[in-house]
């Protein structure tokens, strides 16, 4: 592995990619690059949200490949992180109409959403409707899942208001976050475009370990999955 960390990134939109990334900031010690293979320009029939993250996974899944790293397009990468939002369980396969709907027969059901709190129910059984879109058992190595509860809005939101603050109670329940950002007082108010959540990603990364992790459970495991999976392979014994 080189000294700079290859990061692929497959998520619900470009917003997401700038929260995740000012995340990795705060948790990698080592100089890193994260690549957005989902959603990409030169693919736009894939769309976005989460049916684009679904429509990703049912391509990866016509391979047949056991897990993400052996897919050879993907072997260049130290690391492979899927991202897809919690509140995702609360949705059904025909909101994205009827043919959506039949390309997802046989798969895991939607919704599959639990009561919250705790958060972490809901996150356990999208985790794996993630993966039985993908057609593996388990992520493999170097693969994470990035499943925030319910969006990753909660963690900019951690990260913009006081910590006191009663609006954060009950974050990772929270299924309106995205509206509270609109709804701040104006000079605070953020409106969802790559533009306006990159003016915060500082924020998040100073407010990651403090605030962020004490506040969400998603955002500690998120934590956790990607130290372990960015050790370096261990290179083999010499004969």
């Amino acid at each position: 592995m080189s000294d700079l960390l290859r990061i692929a990134l497959v998520a619900e939109g470009k917003t997401d990619y700038v929260i995740i990334n000012a995340a990795l900031r705060a948790i990698l010690s080592q100089p890193f690059y994260l690549q957005l293979l989902q959603p990409e320009q030169t693919q736009p029939e894939l769309g976005t949200g989460w049916g684009g993250v679904f429509k990703w996974c049912r391509a990866f899944r016509a391979g047949g490949y056991a897990t993400l790293k052996n897919d050879p397009k993907l072997e260049l990468f130290d690391v492979i992180v899927l991202h897809l939002d919690a509140d995702v369980a609360d949705r059904k396969y025909a909101d994205y109409g009827t043919e959506f709907a039949a390309m997802a027969a046989g798969l895991r059901a939607l919704p599959c959403v639990l009561p919250c709190p705790p958060a972490a129910d809901t996150v356990v059984q999208l985790r794996a409707v993630l993966l039985d879109w993908l057609g593996i058992e388990v992520p493999g190595p170097k693969a994470v899942l990035c499943l925030p509860s319910k969006a990753t809005e909660a963690w900019l939101l951690a990260a913009l208001l006081p910590e006191s603050d009663a609006r954060l109670a009950g974050l990772e329940c929270n299924m309106n976050t995205e509206g509270m950002l609109a709804s701040l007082p104006k000079s605070q108010r953020v409106k969802k475009s790559k533009r306006e959540y990159e003016k915060h990603a500082a924020q998040i990364t100073q407010a990651w370990t403090q605030v962020i992790c004490r506040r969400s459970g998603q955002a500690r495991q998120f934590e956790a999955d990607m130290r372990a999976a960015a050790v370096p392979e261990a290179l083999p014994l010499a004969r």
